[in-house]
């Protein structure tokens, strides 16, 4: 298939309906917050402050959109390091996946920089002393990475099988690299905090705080490809692939479970059970957050009989990725409001720009669905490459 034979069968309109039009208004909104920002600065748009410059930027766009994106290095590792290919039909929309929220979180973070035309010079002035450095660093490689690893996609849509298949052929090597590029952030993301063991709140701060990060990352990750693939179940007329997603959340429940026990190891050595019991305003958002993030999906998903229930495993594939957003924000935010004297409430313009995030990225999905081979029973699917076995 010539370039031209393909893109004429590109999807050339899409039906307006009540979801398109909830994602036109938060993308106008959100490129309204975007020009406002860019002109008259971050003090314009947020509630961000001297003693408070962290807000939801960093602790929801940041933080939950790379540890919601741990499903494509764990899924990537699953099937090609550990040859378990049954789940190489799930492969190609995780990896998207992965990638939309890496790209994503670039864009946020060009927002929430106070000099975002620097971003840059990560790569020019090497700080090898700083987490940031090793983070930035980390994160830009590895969305190249995913980007690589969808690339074959892109290929195979337009006819370039030669491309395709000198990726398929160094797809090991690649899915190594991924995993450890994403190993060194994911934990990395969590040694942030660790500069801070006087200011964050003993039922978050731990000298393990980069295993949390990194094991939480695992469990919500293979959360959110659960999720992911009811949603495009619901949005494509697609079954949901129960033999498969029923394994993945025994694998779910295995990671939560670790970090569930090393979250109450690290309030035991910190003596902070005591701030629990008060049920003050950190006690309850550590509950809320323990109770929605481990405690009922390991519990729920522990039982085959719900496991291969459709309800009960997207029900618990919810509450895991919940529960691991209000982490990230209880870490970022809860947890250092205390110290810092003041309580941060993220203004009105700084949701819009989350949320017109997340939006985008769901538009970018479903389009990205509708024009290229993703699924391999979808309209588009094609067929095994020579000399690849994919």
């Amino acid at each position: 298939m010539n370039i031209a034979a393909a893109a004429a069968t590109l999807p050339r309109r899409f039906r307006p309906g009540f979801w398109t039009a909830i994602f036109v208004v938060l993308f106008l909104a959100f490129c309204a917050v975007t020009v406002i920002r860019f002109t008259k600065g971050l003090g314009a748009v947020t509630n961000l402050s001297n003693q408070f410059p962290w807000g939801l930027w960093i602790g929801f766009d940041l933080l939950c959109g790379v540890g919601l994106a741990a499903g494509a290095f764990t899924l990537t590792a699953i099937v090609h390091l550990f040859n378990l290919k049954r789940f190489e039909p799930i492969v190609r929309p995780t990896i998207l996946t992965g990638f939309l929220g890496y790209a994503f979180v670039i864009v946020a973070l060009l927002l929430d920089l106070g000099q975002p035309w620097r971003i840059w010079h990560a790569i020019v002035y090497w700080n090898p002393h700083s987490v940031m450095f090793e983070v930035a660093w980390c994160v830009m490689l590895y969305t190249t990475v995913l980007a690589v690893e969808f690339s074959p996609v892109v290929f195979e849509r337009f006819g370039f099988h030669a491309p395709a298949r000198l990726i398929h052929r160094l797809i090991t090597p690649l899915v190594i690299l991924g995993v450890i590029l994403s190993t060194l952030h994911q934990s990395s993301l969590g040694s942030l905090y660790l500069i801070v063991p006087s200011k964050l709140h003993p039922l978050w701060y731990s000298p393990m705080l980069p295993l949390h990060f990194y094991i939480s990352a695992i469990g919500a990750g293979i959360g959110m490809m659960i999720l992911e693939s009811y949603l495009s179940g619901r949005a494509f007329q697609r079954h949901l692939e129960l033999d498969l997603l029923e394994p993945l959340a025994r694998g779910m429940v295995v990671a939560l479970g670790i970090y569930g026990l090393m979250r109450i190891q690290a309030i035991r050595r910190n003596h902070a059970f005591g701030s629990i019991l008060e049920f003050g305003y950190e006690g309850k958002m550590f509950l809320l957050e323990f109770s929605l993030g481990v405690i009922l999906p390991v519990v729920l998903m522990s039982f085959r009989r719900l496991r291969s229930n459709p309800d009960w495993l997207v029900a618990g594939a919810f509450m895991a990725v919940l529960g691991f957003v209000m982490n990230r924000l209880n870490v970022s935010i809860t947890g250092m409001e205390a110290a810092s004297g003041v309580r941060y409430l993220p203004s009105g313009m700084e949701v819009i720009v989350s949320l017109g995030l997340v939006a985008t990225g769901m538009a970018v999905f479903a389009f990205a669905v509708r024009t290229f081979p993703i699924f391999p029973d979808g309209p588009l699917a094609s067929p095994k490459l020579p000399g690849t076995g994919a």
